[in-house]
């Protein structure tokens, strides 16, 4: 009896201590279980959070407007493009299209995209807060059982695009009629000559001389139509040195003085002694498309004046300055435009080639400076432009 009750002791207490070594090991197992799904869970919590990260930033980054609808035609995702191009304020999402951003032709296109239908290159022109022409692009969503579940739609600013166009197009239709002006003249007088004019010496004389000016005006049309290509392609290598301006603007008003005694107008010079690095040809071409101009349509017996002073930031503000009729007030903001002309008849009476005043822009914009004119009618016009300061030498 001792012998089996010592026995059965000890198989129970081995008994006891494999259930308590299974316990221990299934809580060390249930622990490891544990530990390992909550990092299971912290990694996929850090990798969605990566990944909508590198989505906000994907769409922030976009360059195109992108809109994602849901299966009721309501928004879902609207990037920062998306809302600055069609400037809405504050948050579109679960909102409709048409409460967005109140445009039919835009919202007309949810159902078309809802019916399964992609849409391709479709045109959008905004007229607020500025005229903007977009491309539209969508698709529709399938879900799982292949039906439109939502939609996508892409817009592309078309604006600077459509822009270049128009500019493209003026400037052909500009070129065409300068050109075309002068030589319908050239045409129509040499026919005469050939028809028997150029037998009365008189007759042929004065025809001879029409056609000698405006073949002269077409030289200057192409002329100044390569220079303004070169400027604007960015190509001219400028020649900066140091330039005495005062020594720049007495050689240029010297070589006006002529065309200033025939309208009997005076050339004053207030230039003081500056230094400036510029090219001294792309100066000098400045300085005489200026004062062509204020000789040329500023008051017949007036007075034409061109000085400089010392400005902010390093740089030389020099003007021109006459006392002629003056220039309306929305003209002044136009008047650099190409082929823009303030009297078009007048203009073209004087020889003008309407691009003088856009070189003047595109040669002070390539020495880091700006051009700009005041006026008052009945009391004149000033035409500024600044052109950087030469640094001090080191012996001064």
């Amino acid at each position: 009896m001792g012998i089996e009750w010592l026995i059965i002791c000890v198989l129970a207490v081995v008994a006891v201590a494999q259930h308590l070594w299974w316990r221990r090991r299934c809580a060390e197992e249930q622990a490891g279980f544990s530990a390992q799904r909550l990092r299971a869970e912290h990694e996929h919590e850090t990798a969605v959070a990566a990944m909508r990260g590198r989505q906000a930033a994907l769409l922030d980054s976009m360059t195109e407007g992108l809109l994602l609808l849901d299966e009721r035609g309501r928004i879902q995702v609207a990037n920062p493009t998306f809302l600055r191009l069609f400037n809405v304020q504050g948050d579109v999402v679960g909102r409709s299209v048409i409460e967005a951003v109140r445009m039919h032709e835009l919202a007309e296109m949810v159902p078309v995209l809802a019916s399964g239908q992609p849409i391709s290159g479709r045109e959008l022109s905004i007229a607020q807060p500025a005229e903007r022409w977009l491309e539209v692009n969508g698709a529709p969503v399938l879900g799982a059982d292949g039906r439109p579940a939502g939609a996508v739609l892409v817009f592309h600013d078309l604006t600077r695009i459509k822009r270049m166009e128009a500019a493209r197009a003026d400037f052909v239709a500009n070129v065409s009629h300068e050109i075309r002006t002068p030589l319908s003249l050239i045409q129509g007088y040499v026919e005469t000559l050939l028809d028997g004019a150029k037998d009365d010496p008189k007759l042929s004389q004065k025809f001879l001389q029409i056609i000698e000016r405006n073949t002269g005006r077409l030289r200057l049309l192409i002329e100044d139509l390569l220079v303004i290509s070169e400027l604007e392609s960015g190509r001219v290598q400028l020649n900066r040195q140091r330039v005495e301006l005062r020594t720049t603007v007495a050689k240029v008003l010297e070589s006006f003085r002529r065309k200033a005694e025939a309208r009997e107008a005076t050339l004053i010079d207030e230039c003081p002694s500056l230094v400036v690095e510029a090219d001294p040809g792309r100066l000098e071409q400045v300085l005489e498309n200026l004062l062509d101009n204020a000789i040329k349509y500023g008051r017949a017996g007036g007075t034409v004046t061109v000085g400089a002073r010392p400005a902010d930031n390093g740089f030389a503000e020099v003007f021109v300055r006459d006392d002629g009729p003056g220039i309306p007030p929305e003209a002044l903001d136009r008047i650099f435009e190409r082929f823009y002309r303030v009297d078009k008849a007048r203009s073209r009476e004087q020889g003008g080639t309407g691009l003088g005043l856009s070189i003047v822009k595109h040669i002070v914009q390539s020495h880091g400076g700006r051009s700009w004119a005041e006026s008052r009618l009945r009391h004149g016009s000033t035409f500024y432009f600044t052109v950087p300061l030469a640094e001090q030498s080191s012996g001064a």
